[in-house]
């Protein structure tokens, strides 16, 4: 059974961080991209963050470039998002997601984490 399993969520101050983390278990997702994306109440899910197994670069959204760093441990098979600088309007549910790289170049999320809060306060 194939699992991702998001922790790390909370209650954070603006100017704090938190660092969420995704468990995956179940199968190996080397030929996939990982991704963290966040929804907001009353708003659509929205892209976070991608980084492939394998390496290569790491695409951010505008909103959190330079403020969220994501980071795979390969022999943890678990990606993390460290945020820093946080605003109250990065307050959303957080989901992890593994995406399987279709031939045209773009994206499809094959599986998905159950997501953790977070809320950052003014």
């Amino acid at each position: 059974q194939v699992q991702l399993v998001e922790s790390g969520g909370g209650l954070v101050q603006a100017g704090g961080s938190l660092r969420l983390s995704c468990a995956t278990s179940g199968r190996t997702f080397s030929t996939y991209a990982m991704g963290w994306f966040r929804q907001a109440p009353g708003k659509e899910r929205e892209f976070v963050a991608r980084m492939s197994w394998s390496g290569g670069n790491t695409y951010y959204a505008d909103s959190v470039r330079g403020r969220f760093t994501m980071s795979r441990d390969s022999a943890k098979n678990t990606v993390y998002l460290q945020m820093n600088s946080l605003k109250p309007e990065d307050t959303a549910v957080y989901y992890c997601a593994a995406n399987r790289i279709l031939a045209s170049g773009n994206y499809y999320p094959d599986y998905w984490g159950q997501g953790t809060q977070v809320t950052v306060s003014s």
